[in-house]
């Protein structure tokens, strides 16, 4: 649905952070992208994939831990060990009560993340950067603090299904911002380069983004944790990302004025864009606008010698 009213919203009220992004790849399965760069190169390009490899590696541990499969990440070249998961669970094991069709969404979504850090490693070769230190544990517990305003404490996303479903809406939208936000500094725009590859893969991102919210609106009326239903919680998130990604209003829930909105877009059906320190706002869960780690990476993201400039776009 669209929102006309730009600005009009309370969502500024609230000052926090609540974050992620997974922030979608930048590429798809074209494994000589970089190699066939236009001479108008701006640099910027494999700045851009590895700021998106940071991401991937953050949403593949997400959703392969929640199907118990974060062993995987080894595999493809990211590291198990270097994700801090709640107390209690250790991504070996499947979230507790899934029903046959969350697990089903979870484990395909994972899959694609998993595929997503894969190919941007093949494509960058010796230039990939390794996986940074992801936090899955505390990070949530404050982000679902400052979305509620204190209510709730201890937020575990891996606890239950609902939950879950929350964590995932944390780094969802935010990929498809991320994506859509990069394009506009891609060169390579021949068939089969760079822009098209990107266009894939922020389709595959909205999938997930489509799929998320509309579970998610399926329970909006149900009670989620301290006396607030699964829409408010949504839109606490919304409003907490919303506050530190620029002076608008670019965030929605999964519903608005009293309607349905699985689609978030602008007053003309477009998706919105983030720029890479709009980005680095919510994964940091900062509201200074000027964090160089913290949140869901605590010890920043790892630099591949162009994040600096990355940011400062």
């Amino acid at each position: 649905m669209s929102n006309d009213t730009q600005g009009t919203s309370t969502r500024r009220k609230f000052l926090g952070m609540a974050g992620l992004m997974g922030a979608g790849a930048v590429l798809s399965s074209c494994t000589s992208v970089i190699a066939t760069m236009p001479s108008q190169d701006n640099g910027l390009d494999a700045a851009i994939f590895n700021f998106a490899l940071n991401l991937e590696y953050l949403e593949a541990a997400f959703y392969l831990a929640a199907v118990g499969r974060l062993g995987e990440l080894d595999a493809a070249g990211g590291s198990s060990a270097r994700v801090t998961l709640p107390s209690g669970f250790d991504g070996k094991s499947a979230i507790p009560g899934l029903s046959a069709e969350v697990r089903a969404y979870a484990d395909e979504i994972a899959s694609d993340e998993l595929a997503h850090v894969k190919v941007i490693r093949s494509v960058l070769g010796s230039a990939a950067v390794a996986q940074p230190q992801l936090d899955l544990g505390p990070a949530f517990a404050a982000a679902g603090n400052a979305a509620s305003g204190g209510a709730i404490t201890g937020f575990n996303p891996y606890a239950n299904e609902l939950f879950f479903l929350h964590g995932a809406f944390i780094f969802e939208d935010v990929g498809v911002t991320a994506y859509k936000g990069a394009a506009r500094f891609l060169d390579d725009q021949k068939a089969g380069g760079n822009l098209e590859n990107a266009a894939g893969i922020l389709a595959v991102e909205a999938y997930h983004s489509g799929a998320i919210r509309t579970l998610l609106y399926q329970r909006r009326a149900q009670q989620a944790a301290a006396g607030l239903t699964v829409e408010q919680v949504v839109q606490a998130i919304s409003n907490l990302r919303d506050a530190v990604d620029g002076s608008d209003d670019r965030d929605q829930g999964v519903t608005m004025n009293g309607m349905g909105n699985i689609i978030p877009t602008d007053g003309n059906a477009i998706a919105y864009s983030r720029t890479p320190r709009q980005v680095a706002n919510i994964v940091f869960l900062d509201t200074t606008g000027a964090a160089t780690k913290g949140g869901f990476f605590p010890n920043g993201l790892t630099d591949d010698g162009n994040l600096g400039k990355l940011l400062a776009l």
